[in-house]
C-alpha cells in the first residue's frame, strides 16, 4: 500500500495586499471614530450599519479605472441562482441601495452617518491596501446646496475634532456641474447623444483628479496621447487636441492664476485676499463655460455654497473653492469636496511633501434612481480613516505606543482570589487592568511578559505583604527610563517601586496614572 503524502502546513502569511492590525492601532483607530461619530451625531447623523456583501448589479460601476462592474471588487458567483456578489467597495453604494429598499420607513430628508472596512481588488503598493477603512456621512433626499455646504462645515470641524489644527487643512470645493459646462465647451459633451465621448471625458476625469501628484505636464500627457509613469507603465490618453487641452488646464489652474496675481499685488488681509479669489474664480469659470446652462448652473452653487459657509462662520482660511477638485468616482452630479492637510512631511527618499487629501465626497443625485426610477437626491463625505490616523501621528496627536494594563502580578497560586479581587477594584475605577495567568513560578518571566505589553505599573503582594497590608507597587515606565541612563533629576528622585496600603491601592494607582 502506498504511503499517504503528508498534507503541507499552511503558510502563516498575510495575503497579498492585506495587513493586520494590534492592540494600539486598533485602540487609535477607535477612538478616533468615537470623536468623529460625536460630531456627526451632534449635527443629527444617526447610525447605519449595512452589509458588506452587495450584489454586484447594486454596486453598479463607479470604480474609475475598470471596464466591468466586477473588475476592482472582489466578487464570486452563487451557485444556485448564478447571481453575482461582491464585497463593497465603498459605504455610498450600499446607503443607496439601503434607502431605496426602506425608503417608506425612513425619514426624507435621512441623515446616517457609517464606518466599517471596504474592499478593492487593485494592484496593492506601499501604503496601499486591498482592504482599507471609511467613515461617511451622507444626507438623502434634501436638493438644495444646504446640505452640500453643511456636510463641508461639518468635516472642517471632524478634522479639528480628532486633532486637525486650524491653518493645517484646507476644504477644496467644487462642482461637477462646471466641469460638464468645460467640457461642452471643449465640444465632448454631444447633447444629441450623450453616450457619445464618454471614454475620453472619463479619462479626463481622471487625469484631473491626479493633478495634485503628476502636475501640469503629467495631466497634460493624460489629456493626449498617454502617459508612461516611471516604472514603464502606459496610461492611455483621451486623445484631445491641443485647443481642448488648453482649455480644460485653464479651468483646473482657475484659482492658482488668481493666487498668484494676488501674491504679485497683495491686498493685505488673508480671508479679504481668499474672498476675492472665490469671487474672481467662479467670474473666471464663466468666460470659460460660455453660455452652458450646466456650467452656469454649477458656478451659481458654489456662490451659494460660499454665502452660506461664510454665514456659518466657515471662512475660505478653512474652505475655498478650487476647480482642481473633480473626485475620481463617477457617480457625483453636482458639488464636490475634498479635504486636504497642507502640513509638510517627509516621503520615502526624505523629501519634503504637503500630506495631501485625508476626505473626499460630493453630491450623487442619480444613485438611488437606479433602483427607483425616480431622481433621489443625496450628498455625502468619506474619511480614510488610515489617512487620517497617519496624519495625527505626524502631527503627534497620538503616538503609535501600546499602552498596557496595570499588571497584577501573582506570588502564591493559591491566592489567586485575591489578585482577582485588586485587578476587579482597579477595573471598577475604570483601570485597565489583568492579573497574570501564564505560570507564576519565575517571576522574572511575569515582569518580562509587563515590557513586552508596556504596562507600566506592576502589583506585587506576596505572603510578607499581606500579612502587613500592603502592596509594592513597581513604576515599570520609570524603571525603563532609568534603564536608558536617564540623568534628569526630575526623573531621578522619584522612586522605582514603592510599598502601598493595600486599603489605599486603587488612590496611588489613579494618581501615578495621572487619573
Amino acid at each position: 500500500m502506498a504511503k499517504q503524502k503528508k498534507q503541507p502546513r499552511p503558510k502563516a502569511e498575510t495575503p497579498k495586499g492585506f495587513r493586520d492590525y494590534f492592540g494600539h492601532e486598533v485602540a487609535e483607530r477607535e477612538d478616533m471614530l468615537r470623536k468623529i461619530a460625536e460630531v456627526y451625531r451632534r449635527y443629527g447623523y444617526d447610525p447605519l450599519e449595512s452589509s458588506a456583501v452587495e450584489t454586484v448589479e447594486a454596486l453598479g460601476k463607479f470604480l474609475p479605472d475598470v471596464d466591468r462592474p466586477n473588475d476592482g471588487v472582489f466578487a464570486w458567483q452563487e451557485d444556485d441562482d448564478k447571481t453575482w456578489l461582491a464585497l463593497r467597495y465603498d459605504l455610498t453604494a450600499p446607503l443607496a441601495r439601503v434607502y431605496a429598499q426602506h425608503r417608506n420607513e425612513l425619514p426624507t430628508p435621512y441623515r446616517r452617518y457609517a464606518m466599517g472596512p471596504v474592499w478593492r481588488n487593485e494592484k496593492p503598493g506601499p501604503g496601499r491596501f486591498r482592504q482599507f477603512y471609511q467613515c461617511d456621512a451622507d444626507t438623502v433626499g434634501a436638493p438644495t446646496v444646504a446640505a452640500d455646504a453643511e456636510i463641508c462645515g461639518m468635516l472642517a470641524e471632524t478634522l479639528e475634532a480628532v486633532g486637525i489644527d486650524r491653518g493645517d487643512y484646507i476644504v477644496r470645493v467644487n462642482n461637477r456641474k462646471v466641469l460638464n459646462g468645460v467640457l461642452e465647451a471643449a465640444t465632448l459633451i454631444d447633447p444629441s447623444d450623450p453616450s457619445r465621448f464618454a471614454e475620453e471625458r472619463g479619462i479626463v476625469l481622471r487625469a484631473i483628479d491626479k493633478y495634485d501628484r503628476l502636475g501640469d505636464e503629467g495631466v497634460m500627457q493624460l489629456l493626449g496621447k498617454g502617459r508612461r509613469d516611471e516604472s514603464g507603465d502606459f496610461t492611455k490618453g483621451a486623445g484631445l487636441t491641443p485647443h481642448q487641452g488648453a482649455l480644460i488646464m485653464r479651468f483646473i489652474n482657475a484659482k492658482s492664476a488668481y493666487e498668484d496675481n494676488l501674491a504679485a499685488n497683495p491686498i493685505g488681509d488673508v480671508i479679504v485676499e481668499q474672498n476675492l479669489i472665490n469671487a474672481a474664480v467662479c467670474d473666471y469659470l464663466r468666460e470659460i463655460v460660455g453660455p452652458s446652462p450646466i456650467g452656469n448652473e454649477g458656478i451659481d452653487e458654489l456662490i451659494q455654497i460660499s454665502e452660506l459657509l461664510d454665514a456659518q462662520g466657515y471662512g475660505p482660511d478653512r474652505i475655498v473653492i478650487d476647480p482642481s477638485v473633480v473626485r475620481g468616482l463617477g457617480y457625483y452630479t453636482g458639488p464636490v469636496f475634498e479635504a486636504e492637510l497642507t502640513f509638510e512631511i517627509l516621503d520615502e527618499k526624505g523629501r519634503p511633501r504637503q500630506f495631501g487629501s485625508v476626505a473626499g465626497g460630493g453630491r450623487y443625485d442619480d444613485l438611488v434612481k437606479r433602483f427607483t426610477g425616480q431622481e433621489v437626491p443625496a450628498t455625502g463625505i468619506s474619511i480614510g480613516v488610515d489617512r487620517l490616523l497617519a496624519a495625527l501621528r505626524a502631527k503627534g496627536r497620538v503616538d503609535g505606543v501600546a499602552k498596557g494594563p496595570v499588571l497584577v502580578t501573582v506570588m502564591d497560586r493559591d491566592r489567586m482570589a485575591d489578585y482577582q479581587a485588586m485587578a476587579a477594584e482597579l477595573r471598577s475605577e475604570g483601570i485597565r487592568a489583568e492579573v497574570y495567568l501564564g505560570n507564576p513560578k519565575n517571576f522574572g518571566n511575569q515582569l518580562k511578559y509587563a515590557d513586552k505589553r508596556d504596562c507600566p505599573l506592576a502589583i506585587i503582594e506576596g505572603a510578607d505583604e499581606k500579612d502587613k497590608g500592603i502592596v509594592t507597587v513597581k513604576d515599570l515606565a520609570l524603571g525603563k527610563k532609568l534603564a536608558e541612563g536617564l540623568t534628569h533629576e526630575e526623573w531621578r528622585e522619584q522612586p522605582a517601586q514603592e510599598e502601598v496600603s493595600r486599603a489605599k491601592l486603587v488612590d496611588y494607582v489613579k494618581e501615578k496614572l495621572g487619573g
